[in-house]
């Protein structure tokens, strides 16, 4: 065999054995999502149909209502981060995620109704109700069609609808590449690109890199854990494809009676922040805190945001005013083997 030849081999061994390695490390963190993603939650019968959900702790009721890539584990992980300890979090999967299948009315007012459902199931008379990004438009609607149930709404990074800047991704090509791996419900295409171009499906979720680059590395490592947690991204994306579809319209926002503390981002790429506004305005005596940045993740605000939640709880006097300010929790989260 001639050297190119000899060389040519052992190049394609190499390639062959490095693929061989990645695959299987592929299948090994897949399968231990997917087992993760199955742990912890119960799934309710209701009329409407099965509807998957978290309950942890104890304390007040806590409606954690995930946002897009989420589930009932996002949820937890977000009430852990952005409102700490104290509650009982009642996290449910959104109609197409995980366990909750997709009714034949999948629309916000439908799941409003379904998270109603939930809560009487579940004997929880009130709650506080704590969203993220598209979470917000089902958690509108049941403040608007259950009023009774909510006590305090919190709208952190809202897609919710605006007349005049409506919530957006932009098209660039890491996102363009983002949005096919999304559609084709590719679990390896976002495994890989985790793994190889983290930056591409940071910038996806609505933070720019150089902010995760430059903040502390427990900050870095939330935000990569959220990144992680949309796998395993085929258990996910029929929920992802109804949110990534929302017929946004103008709602009764004036309606609203509950306590509102509306949170949002100047340099979210998702643009909530018109949305914020227009909900701030709209709502009677919403309460608006805008960080000037943060991203879509509020990258290196999670603190503040948590402090801002906790007072603002504390006013409506659902929690104790020494319990305004509360030491971090762990939370919960899948950990990568």
């Amino acid at each position: 065999m001639s050297r190119i030849g000899g060389f040519l081999l052992a190049m394609f061994i190499a390639i062959a054995a490095a693929a061989g390695v990645a695959f299987l490390l592929y299948k090994n963190e897949l399968g231990y999502r997917r087992d993760a993603a199955s742990r912890g939650s119960l799934v309710a019968k209701l009329d409407l149909g099965p509807i998957e959900y978290a309950d942890s702790g104890a304390g007040i009721p806590l409606l954690s209502i995930h946002g897009a890539g989420g589930g009932f584990d996002q949820g937890l992980a977000n009430a852990a981060d952005l409102v700490g300890g104290g509650f009982r979090i009642i996290a449910p999967s959104r109609f197409g995620y995980l366990r909750t299948p997709i009714p034949q009315d999948s629309s916000p007012s439908a799941q409003a109704d379904a998270h109603a459902a939930l809560l009487s199931k579940l004997n929880v008379p009130k709650t506080v109700v704590v969203c993220m990004s598209a979470g917000a438009r089902s958690a509108v609607e049941l403040t608007l069609r259950h009023p009774d149930k909510v006590v305090a709404l919190i709208l952190i990074v809202p897609a919710l609808y605006s007349p005049t800047s409506p919530v957006s991704i932009d098209v660039s090509r890491g996102n363009k590449f983002a949005f096919w791996a999304v559609n084709a419900g590719g679990d390896f295409a976002w495994w890989a690109t985790e793994k190889i171009a983290p930056s591409i499906l940071i910038r996806f979720l609505g933070v720019r890199p150089a902010l995760v680059a430059a903040a502390p590395q427990a900050e870095q490592d939330r935000v990569m854990s959220f990144v992680k947690s949309v796998e395993p991204l085929s258990l996910r994306f029929p929920g992802i494809n109804i949110d990534s579809t929302p017929e946004l319209h103008e709602l009764p926002l004036e309606e609203i009676t509950a306590p509102t503390m509306i949170i949002s981002a100047r340099d979210d790429l998702f643009n909530t922040l018109p949305a914020a506004e227009f909900a701030a305005g709209k709502i009677p005596g919403a309460k608006l805190v805008v960080y000037d940045t943060g991203g879509h993740l509020l990258v290196g605000q999670v603190q503040e945001v948590r402090k801002a939640v906790r007072t603002f709880l504390a006013s409506a006097g659902l929690i104790p005013s020494s319990d305004a300010t509360e030491t971090p929790v762990r939370r919960h989260r899948p950990q990568a083997r």
